[in-house]
């Protein structure tokens, strides 16, 4: 059907007194996916009912006039050079172009798209990121022999649990060229109130949570303590028999980690130490 047939058809069940959303039901029964929106249907009927009675659209003489202009699209491109998170509704007010324009201007023009910023906890040098690298493929080797199970890893860290809530990803979303990489977003203050947490977790799920007491921090007294040794009896009563043998612990270089001390427990209750560069030293 044709956008004329459309309109008659709408015109007529209209002045049957068929509302839109029946009339909308009968086009998709009778058109498929090629059938007309349901805004389109109300449009039209609301204007019908105003006795609006022309079907085909009014002539329009000369070409239409366009906003996609070069003055426009340089307009367009130096304000989100400027911002880069600017929505197309922040576009809008700055230049008065209409939402579609700029859309076209943004994604055909342009060449642009909107993706969401990475957020990255520390930026690692060139030096650590290879040693990572060279660390990870040592453990895949043993992973693919066999030599590893993943279920004997156990995974502990700290995090710290901000009280205010960080702004939604959609938020940080900024516009970029096809082959550009997404912009980098630094996630809060250190300042900000928070709330250190230890967790624990296997390959099927979390093992153990400890939450420190405000304001404390982690040193190799309270990580032994608080941490350690409540992980090592949860695994003695899951594994009466085999214990911690086999069990392998993966944790980060932090100072508190790599103390002697803490070095000296592991090895003692029988936890092998994933090998694993240090987070931030070089």
């Amino acid at each position: 059907m044709g956008k004329e047939a459309y309109r008659s058809y709408i015109h007529l069940r209209t002045n049957l007194g068929m509302r839109p959303v029946d009339i909308h039901a009968e086009l998709v029964e009778l058109c498929g996916d090629d059938a007309v929106s349901y805004n389109t249907v109300c449009t039209w009927a609301k204007r019908f009912r105003e006795e609006t009675m022309e079907i085909e659209d009014m002539p329009r003489p000369g070409r239409p006039i366009t906003k996609i202009t070069p003055e426009n699209i340089e307009l367009v491109r130096s304000l989100i050079n400027e911002d880069p998170h600017s929505t197309i509704d922040d576009l809008e007010a700055e230049t008065s172009l209409s939402h579609g324009t700029i859309f076209t201007i943004i994604h055909e023009h342009l060449e642009m798209r909107k993706i969401t910023s990475r957020w990255v906890p520390h930026k690692l040098t060139l030096k650590q990121k290879q040693e990572r690298v060279k660390i990870c493929k040592e453990n895949l080797k043993l992973f693919q022999s066999n030599s590893w199970r993943l279920c004997d890893i156990i995974t502990g860290d700290e995090t710290w649990i901000y009280f205010r809530q960080i702004g939604r990803k959609a938020a940080n979303s900024s516009w970029v060229n096809q082959e550009e990489s997404p912009k980098t977003v630094i996630r809060r203050s250190k300042d900000e109130p928070k709330r250190l947490f230890s967790i624990f977790f296997k390959a099927n799920g979390w093992l153990y949570l400890h939450a420190f007491e405000r304001g404390c921090t982690v040193d190799r007294f309270s990580y032994i303590r608080d941490c350690l040794k409540p992980v090592v009896n949860i695994l003695l009563k899951e594994r009466p028999k085999a214990g911690t043998r086999g069990i392998k612990l993966l944790h980060d270089g932090a100072r508190a980690h790599n103390n002697q001390e803490v070095l000296n427990y592991l090895n003692d209750v029988g936890l092998d130490l994933i090998p694993i560069q240090p987070t931030l030293r070089t």
